[in-house]
């Protein structure tokens, strides 16, 4: 069973934090939902509230195997000015460690210098905040130990890419199989 962090910020976008979540933990993952505010209670950008497992102060890293950026705006802003977690996504990629992200959030890695020379993706219009990255247009693009995926439409893809990248091709068709996906 793997760790996976998946850091909320108010404003995140609700269909992508929760359908990994809701996907890794079928699979058997054990799966931290972190509240990278002052609260465990953090509403999305479509007004939904959640509450989160950890606040990031709180949290151990020491032992995650995959990190996970939801989009959603004002969300993306707020991780991408979260110093403790900007630094932990770039000590995550010094040491090839997975990481991941969603729709807006992928520019966060391209502000702190992670997708220089690697393909990746984004929400259309979001393109130029991907500095030095090769830029795609597929669903869910994985390059080394990084992987970015365009929004909403790409979730449930975005999170089997996950589960396969954790537990293998089968684990990941045989969660695509029970949700008829």
């Amino acid at each position: 069973m793997a760790k996976v962090c998946v850091f909320l910020a108010e404003g995140f976008e609700e269909v992508e934090g929760l359908t990994v979540v809701d996907l890794l933990r079928r699979a058997g993952e054990e799966v931290l939902m972190v509240s990278i505010g002052t609260s465990l209670e953090v509403t999305g950008s479509h007004g939904i509230k959640v509450s989160a497992d950890r606040l990031f102060e709180e949290a151990d890293y020491s032992d995650a195997d995959m990190l996970v950026l939801p989009g959603g705006m004002p969300g993306t802003l707020h991780l991408g000015e979260h110093k403790g977690l900007t630094e932990l996504l770039i000590k995550f990629n010094e040491a090839d460690k997975k990481i991941a992200a969603i729709c807006a959030a992928p520019g966060v890695f391209g502000a702190n210098g992670i997708l220089k020379g690697r393909k990746a993706t984004c929400y259309p219009g979001c393109e130029e905040k991907l500095k030095g990255a090769v830029l795609s247009e597929e669903a869910v693009v994985r390059d080394k130990n990084v992987t970015t995926s365009r929004g909403v439409g790409t979730a449930i893809a975005f999170a089997l890419e996950l589960i396969s990248q954790l537990e293998g091709e089968v684990k990941a068709h045989q969660i695509k199989k029970s949700i008829v996906y």
